[in-house]
């Protein structure tokens, strides 16, 4: 059976881009919410968002330095995420002038909504100007392929190139079908990841209407609060999470740089509601225990879980209810991130899967911020409060859990 490893890593996202100025913030609780001043927000209920700050300082977004300006015009933010962080990570992994069988290289980037805003605006000038002041390049930097297929343009890499779109679970899915990829031996190298643009007036006024989103829009560092009894709803972000899996030996002959090693990935459906999870987190148990047993591990071997953890009430419930019964709080200890950088959608179980190779590679793992009162189902549960541990960490579940029931779970374990 072929290995597959995590060689390169890149990052766009709430906290800060690039892998680390993201991960020094996230390890210091430092949170990334904040009042959204891109576009007007009277009307909205929900004022805040999770959106990487742009600016020339390190740790800030600056596109520029990747992508041409004018190049620029032709993409939407999501593609634009995408690119960046693509760009760290080949980077990071030492294949900016690759010169092996490119047709050996794929792309696996998907987005959960894709170009929302690029549509929304669009539409508002044909009803506007006319149908002749569309963009050629609209469909284009709509598509949800387009980040996929821009970074094997950019790079010219010519093996499996795929987009998934599973709503909050894309990023998962798609390093976790990436992986698959290479143990059927149709890649050596993988592109993984997940892109997410969508907290723009119409992505903000549409998961308003379902409730789903935070009020406290006096408090936005305040308002992503997983399992504490004053969230009201989870809060949006944008950016992008890269990761370069590669086949172990493959990577070993080319003296590359291994992270950690992708050991496990499980995914299946609630079949219970479009967006409320099954009761009691049943789906994304099962999701959790078909990864552990593809890894070839029990739950007693996981050290950390990354939770989906959106700050909902039926969510944070049901997966905690389901974390108990499989782990040892002797053991096991669980956190969201999602408390600082919101909800990244496609873009969140990439951006967590970065963050749980971090935690291995330095031993710690993040904090669950804002904690002040949990709900009575966490118990003794360590759920990290408020301040990031250090620990032993080899062992790593990360969970996604989408709209539609579509659950993912990704294990990865530190390569010895």
């Amino acid at each position: 059976m072929k290995r597959v490893v995590i060689t390169g890593m890149g990052i766009v996202s709430p906290v800060g881009t690039g892998i680390d100025y993201a991960w020094k913030n996230l390890i210091n609780g430092k949170s990334g919410i904040r009042k959204i001043d891109e576009f007007e927000k009277a009307g909205l209920a929900s004022q805040i968002a999770g959106v990487p700050n742009r600016g020339e300082k390190p740790g800030d977004f600056n596109p520029d330095v990747v992508i041409d300006p004018r190049e620029q015009r032709k993409m939407d933010n999501s593609i634009i995420y995408g690119l960046v962080a693509a760009d760290e990570a080949i980077k990071d992994a030492n294949l900016t002038d690759y010169d092996g069988d490119k047709t050996r290289v794929g792309v696996s980037v998907g987005s959960g909504v894709g170009g929302l805003s690029t549509i929304a605006v669009t539409e508002k000038e044909v009803f506007e100007r006319g149908p002749r002041f569309v963009s050629p390049f609209f469909v284009p930097k709509c598509v949800i392929n387009m980040t996929a297929g821009q970074i094997s343009i950019k790079y010219g890499f010519q093996g499996p190139n795929i987009a998934m779109a599973t709503a909050c679970a894309t990023g998962s899915h798609s390093i976790g079908e990436g992986a698959e990829i290479i143990k059927r031996g149709d890649a050596d190298i993988m592109i993984c990841g997940g892109t997410e643009a969508a907290a723009c007036p119409l992505g903000m006024i549409g998961f308003a209407a379902l409730r789903a989103l935070s009020t406290r829009n006096d408090e936005p560092e305040k308002a992503s609060r997983p399992w504490d009894e004053g969230r009201d709803g989870f809060v949006l972000g944008e950016g992008a999470g890269i990761l370069v899996l590669e086949e172990y030996e493959h990577a070993k002959a080319r003296g590359a740089k291994i992270y950690a090693e992708v050991a496990g990935f499980g995914m299946g459906a609630d079949a219970y509601h479009i967006t409320a999870p099954a009761p009691e987190g049943v789906g994304g148990k099962r999701s959790m225990l078909l990864a552990l047993d593809k890894a070839g591990l029990k739950p007693a071997d996981v050290d950390y879980v990354n939770a989906h953890g959106t700050s909902t009430g039926l969510g944070d419930v049901g997966e905690l209810i389901a974390v108990k019964e499989l782990f040892d709080s002797k053991k096991t200890c669980m956190s969201s991130t999602k408390s600082m950088t919101g909800h990244l959608l496609g873009a969140a179980g990439a951006i967590e899967a970065i963050f749980c190779a971090l935690a291995i590679r330095d031993n710690i793992v993040p904090p669950t911020i804002n904690l002040d009162n949990p709900i009575e189902e966490v118990g003794d549960f360590n759920l990290v409060p408020k301040k990031a541990q250090k620990r032993k960490v080899d062992v790593v579940l990360s969970n996604s859990f989408g709209f539609g029931g579509t659950n993912a779970s990704l294990v990865l374990k530190r390569v010895k």
